[in-house]
């Protein structure tokens, strides 16, 4: 379990096709104090630690987890690549402050940046989602864009079934995450609330 609130931005400084899609990421945490196999939410996505250095750590990412992410670059987004900057969460400890909200770092979708825009130095993001996770986001509801834990400001439902859907950046999570480098057209990793996951799927078998 993870809390969406960054630790850490890493870049990804190399990336090797071996079945399975293994990532290096270098980072600012103390890597002696991580475990071979363990958690690490990477831009939302939970992955396994399979490989440690000084100051970085190697993930192997399936094809099933690739499918259902903007790792692989669908549409406008350039997705992973050598350079490129992930927001970094370790793994929820008992007794850890749960800054943010639950997140299980399981993506339930990928959305588009309809609108990035700034407005008295914080950025209005507008975030286009599809028909499946539409009743998911409420307003004021929470929800993780690539890892990060927000607020929903606004709900729109779009006329095909999609949601648009406003976030207000403020320039210290813009700073301190990735989310102050979006622009229009770039995807977006998206998690629901788990509580609402859950209350849909009890209201599912009430009916």
């Amino acid at each position: 379990m993870f809390t969406g609130i960054i630790t850490d931005v890493g870049t990804i400084t190399e990336l090797e096709q071996t079945g399975d899609l293994r990532a290096r990421i270098q980072t600012a945490y103390d890597t002696g104090n991580i475990d071979m196999g363990a958690s690490i939410a990477s831009d939302g996505v939970c992955l396994t630690v399979v490989a440690l250095g000084p100051d970085w750590y190697d993930v192997q990412i399936s094809a099933e987890t690739i499918s259902k992410t903007n790792i692989d670059g669908r549409g406008n987004h350039k997705g992973w690549f050598v350079g490129k900057r992930v927001n970094l969460e370790r793994a929820l400890k008992v007794g850890d402050e749960l800054g943010g909200h639950l997140v299980t770092g399981h993506v339930d979708a990928v959305g588009r940046v309809a609108l990035a825009e700034d407005i008295g130095g914080s950025t209005r993001l507008e975030i286009l989602a599809g028909a499946d996770i539409a009743p998911f986001v409420a307003e004021k509801g929470s929800i993780t864009i690539d890892g990060v834990s927000l607020t929903v400001n606004e709900v729109e439902d779009e006329p095909g079934g999609e949601v648009r859907f406003a976030l207000n950046i403020i320039p210290h999570t813009g700073e301190v995450t990735t989310l102050g480098d979006l622009s229009e057209g770039d995807t977006v990793n998206l998690e629901i609330d788990v509580l609402a996951r859950y209350l849909k799927r009890m209201q599912s078998l009430a009916s």
